[in-house]
């Protein structure tokens, strides 16, 4: 700004009124200094103005899978929002690695954001109280570890109990539970929803029937081997995720298992059979988190409700009633 300042002649403060588009810069004074910005490639350092202004211009957005529909969904709600408030979205992908989690969100609040939002992947979040003190941090999906943070989650239990209750209605009693790493509070939480239902149906829970860590192709054509290779195999399988639902429905033995997913994705609907799923809105959780960041950020003082549980629902297709073999 001072290079530019000093080639057209004028104040550095006069450069910063140009460049805000001040209506009170004589016209041919801005003429001339948006020449000399251009002759010298002149755009503003962000951070530094942040420094000195308090202010950011940006909101962090860390998930596990960034291509994921449900947060890619979640991301997008939350950029949406942070648009309206002139404050850019930095997003970043967690990947599947609990130890890297830490250095990513480092490396993101480093930056002097506006505020945080994270669908954790560790069983650790002790460590980010010191940032907390200075930095709106929300939490989605899933709740953080170790630390009292605002949560914008899904009614997981009741997903899980609805999903399974549906399966038993549909009268199936070998019911597997095909689900990601059963840390997380999504796992917790649906499984303990699975369980509940089939207590109250009086369905003694099987452990052979529960399947965790599903996450990709490999890991999920070995849960199938393995539970179709039982003496009394399943005849309905309860996903616990998009992305294992995903995954499932290309090496499941078509047509002879019933499916529930916990979470609706593109085309789910024009799969033959249509997969039947537990209804998640991920546009209303990126909207609340956003809100939540900048309602912290704006009042520091106000009392919010930290745990905050949105309804889910069950969208009923074909793949809940395929016919039992």
């Amino acid at each position: 700004m001072r290079d530019v300042a000093a080639r057209a002649g004028v104040s550095a403060k006069t450069v910063s009124r140009v460049f805000n588009e001040d209506p009170h810069v004589l016209p041919e004074t801005r003429a001339h200094v948006e020449q000399i910005m251009r002759e010298l490639n002149y755009v503003p350092n962000i951070l530094a103005t942040t420094f000195r202004s308090g202010k950011s211009s940006a909101i962090g957005v860390a998930v596990p899978d960034v291509v994921d529909p449900f947060f890619a969904a979640i991301a997008r709600a939350v950029d949406d929002v942070a648009r309206k408030r002139g404050v850019a979205t930095l997003l970043t992908n967690l990947g599947d690695e609990p130890v890297r989690e830490r250095d990513v969100l480092e490396s993101l609040l480093s930056r002097r954001l506006a505020g945080l939002i994270v669908a954790p992947i560790s069983g650790d979040h002790s460590w980010l109280k010191r940032w907390t003190e200075t930095t709106p941090v929300v939490f989605v999906d899933r709740s953080p570890v170790g630390l009292p943070a605002d949560i914008f989650t899904d009614d997981d239990e009741a997903g899980g109990y609805l999903a399974t209750a549906h399966l038993i209605g549909h009268g199936h009693r070998r019911i597997a539970y095909v689900g990601d790493r059963f840390h997380l509070s999504t796992e917790v939480n649906r499984l303990a929803g699975y369980r509940r239902a089939l207590t109250e149906a009086g369905i003694p829970l099987d452990q052979e029937l529960v399947a965790p860590y599903v996450n990709d192709r490999d890991s999920t054509q070995a849960a199938v081997v393995r539970l179709m290779a039982l003496p009394d195999r399943p005849t309905a399988v309860f996903s616990s995720n998009a992305r294992s639902s995903m995954l499932l429905l290309h090496v499941l033995p078509e047509d002879t298992v019933a499916v529930v997913g916990f979470g609706d994705f593109p085309m789910a609907d024009l799969l033959r059979p249509a997969l039947t799923v537990v209804d998640q809105d991920p546009d209303q959780i990126g909207l609340l988190a956003a809100n939540r960041v900048f309602e912290r950020a704006d009042h520091p003082k106000r009392r919010f409700k930290r745990n905050n549980i949105l309804d889910v629902t069950l969208i009923e297709r074909e793949s809940c009633k395929v016919a039992k073999p």
